[in-house]
């Protein structure tokens, strides 16, 4: 039943736009055509992002950081595991993903790390590929303030998320 849900959609808005005199693949060519500037425009944020992201991980940074961070994050309830899925999902969707693949495949999907990375990884967002995208726009490049409330959700998001995974 739910297979036929999108091209359902698909038909309801064609014939929506029928309905009110509107062309719709002008329409849609005309949003794909506005489309090409913003995505040229925005190119530059995240290839610095997908950039800095691989560098973060080659230059061993990111294993420094697990390291010294242990103690805080295990005190907050958050396994040396699963530390690097929080520092790097803020930056890389696609690490992110990597990371709780890889805990998958080492501790079994039904293992405790593995429900805590699945509850952190859709609970917490890509910060800085979401500001790269919104602000690329945006005439108000003051970035700080919005950045460093995401990341502080963000992490509470993952202490929480560990927290629930605790005790279910």
């Amino acid at each position: 039943m739910f297979k036929y849900f999108i091209p359902v959609l698909f038909l309801l808005i064609f014939i929506y736009g029928v309905i009110k005199k509107v062309k719709p693949y002008d329409a849609f060519t005309s949003g794909a055509k506005s489309a090409i500037p913003f995505t040229v425009s925005i190119f530059p944020y995240l290839a610095s992002i997908f950039v800095l992201t691989e560098l973060f991980e080659i230059s061993g940074l990111s294993n420094a950081l697990t390291n010294l961070l242990s103690p805080f994050f295990n005190f907050l309830g958050i396994p040396d595991e699963l530390i690097k899925l929080v520092l790097i999902k803020p930056f890389s969707g696609s690490g992110a993903l990597a990371i709780v693949s890889d805990i998958y495949t080492k501790f079994g999907v039904d293992s405790y790390l593995s429900r805590c990375a699945s509850v952190i990884y859709g609970s917490s967002e890509t910060v800085f590929y979401i500001a790269a995208v919104y602000f690329a726009k945006s005439k108000k490049h003051n970035l700080l303030k919005p950045i460093i409330i995401s990341l502080i959700a963000s992490f509470f998001s993952c202490v929480f998320a560990c927290f629930i995974c605790n005790i279910l």
